[in-house]
């Protein structure tokens, strides 16, 4: 399967389309309102990105789907960052290159949710230890997101990808720091059927690398975009308290953390999508430069705010959770960069061979 391709005019609208739904459907009361919910999950949200192709946009022209690339997600994963989306977003499009047939129609259509959980090599938290043997999956997957509402289970590690009905998973939700993402440690005690092989489960890999990369974006540059409105808006000693340099300094250096961030996610999308040589390195390079810009931004930005970001009316903290939540998605950054070294060490041996 070849992924279609968008010319920049047409990812502008695609931008534009998805930025206009959350900005109707996705407002700051709406994710609050889901948050105190019992699945921190929004059901008519997702079935209106599922109207707009966005559930399937990685799945298969054939099967439903709009068959678009890792750029066309990345793009889309920015907005549903900057809006704090509680939809299965990521878990979706990883399923999204492990499933096929009906499974994947249901899933473009918004139908199925899919839950994937890394394993072995792939699963960076390291805290899983499920085995399959003799189509039997046994043990617990740890922080697997979207377990609360998934209607199926897709285990992937180097030796393939299973997929395992919710009738023989045992969910136990996670207190999360973020209630707008929500995590289970999943517990598999059943039949677990093989429907792909180890490079399909690297390829989902890298799809939620690029993925949370986007949404890290995202978020970096909206709670970047709050702080400097709020510094133009709020005044001291009779003036706006962005006229004072050490707020300039530090507004610029959340700048540049996120436009770094944004170079980052969207070069790893784009060698994603191409199967180029060096995406190894680019998704680690992505991982923890987005990781720690959307940190940096959110921890900073209620800095900058003051006292009136501590509060819980304000949004800042929101995207502090976020970006907590997604660090320990990502896992810690300094091994990422160790596997930044490794990839690149790889490419240079693969390119003088």
């Amino acid at each position: 399967m070849t992924d279609a391709t968008m010319n920049q005019e047409e990812r502008a609208a695609l931008r534009d389309t998805v930025r206009r739904l959350f900005a109707d459907q996705c407002t700051e009361s709406d994710v609050r309102r889901i948050m105190e919910s019992d699945s921190g999950h929004d059901p008519a949200l997702w079935r209106s990105l599922a109207e707009l192709g966005i559930a399937g946009l990685l799945v298969a022209a054939g099967t439903g789907g709009s068959q678009l690339s890792a750029v066309e997600l990345e793009l889309v994963m920015e907005e549903a960052g900057a809006a704090l989306a509680p939809v299965p977003l990521i878990s979706t499009a990883m399923a999204s290159v492990l499933l096929d047939g009906e499974l994947a129609e249901a899933l473009a259509a918004g139908r199925t949710i899919a839950a994937v959980a890394l394993l072995g090599a792939l699963d960076w938290t390291g805290g899983s230890n499920v085995r399959i043997e003799g189509g039997r999956a046994q043990g617990t997957a740890r922080f697997v997101p979207d377990a609360g509402i998934a209607d199926i289970f897709l285990l992937a590690s180097d030796e393939g990808v299973h997929l395992v009905e919710r009738a023989s998973a045992g969910i136990t939700p996670l207190p999360t720091f973020d209630r707008t993402r929500r995590m289970a440690d999943v517990r598999f005690d059943g039949a677990a059927t093989r429907i792909g092989d180890g490079a399909a489960a690297r390829r989902a890999r890298d799809i939620w690398l690029v993925a949370l990369a986007g949404e890290q974006t995202g978020g970096a540059r909206r709670i970047f975009d709050i702080t400097v409105d709020y510094a133009r808006e709020r005044h001291q000693f009779g003036r706006a308290i962005g006229s004072f340099q050490a707020i300039k300094h530090m507004a610029a250096d959340l700048l540049l953390e996120a436009e770094s961030a944004t170079s980052a996610a969207r070069d790893a999308a784009r060698q994603v999508a191409e199967g180029a040589v060096g995406k190894d390195a680019a998704v680690a390079l992505a991982a923890f430069t987005c990781a720690d810009a959307f940190l940096r931004c959110a921890k900073d930005g209620i800095q900058m705010h003051g006292g009136i970001a501590f509060t819980w009316d304000h949004p800042a903290h929101l995207y502090l959770r976020r970006a907590r939540s997604g660090v320990q998605l990502f896992g810690d950054s300094r091994v990422w960069r160790d596997r930044y070294v490794a990839a690149l060490d790889a490419m240079q041996r693969e390119m003088a061979a």
